[in-house]
């Protein structure tokens, strides 16, 4: 079931997860929606809590500025109250590639480092990153390292 205030996740990984729960919520905070919005990321089959249950309600905790969240005694499902809008992937990637760049790393540390991200995406931020300066280039001997600005 997706309507408009139950997001289904079942049979997708945290990397389609995670943008369809942005999506999701920044979307009821843009119809200024209150109500509580239910996430269905089923429980796993491990009998200890399955990945998007783990990554679900961890990142959920690591954004609770931003939303309310409530569980009941249905391990499967998370419930939520949006308050202010998420980041998006993109942003959160950029921010991440950020943290990691506090010391110098080259390319193919940044991209084995987000690989879950994809490459494509995370070249996107590296060059995304480099135009607003926040993050800078340069040689380290024959090797180009970036670094957080």
């Amino acid at each position: 079931m997706n309507d408009n205030h139950t997001l289904d996740l079942h049979g997708m990984t945290w990397l389609e997860a995670l943008p369809a729960f942005i999506q999701f919520y920044n979307s009821a905070v843009a119809r200024g929606d209150k109500a509580k919005l239910e996430v269905v990321h089923g429980y796993g089959s491990s009998g200890e809590g399955g990945v998007l249950l783990k990554r679900t309600r961890a990142f959920l905790e690591s954004h609770a500025e931003s939303l309310e969240v409530y569980t009941d005694s249905n391990p499967g499902h998370t419930f939520v109250v949006a308050k202010t809008a998420l980041p998006d992937t993109v942003d959160m990637l950029c921010e991440d590639i950020l943290a990691y760049c506090d010391t110098a790393k080259p390319q193919s540390k940044i991209i084995g480092k987000f690989r879950r991200s994809g490459q494509p995406e995370v070249l996107q931020a590296i060059r995304t990153l480099e135009s607003q300066r926040r993050l800078t280039a340069r040689l380290k001997g024959a090797l180009k390292v970036y670094e957080s600005a």
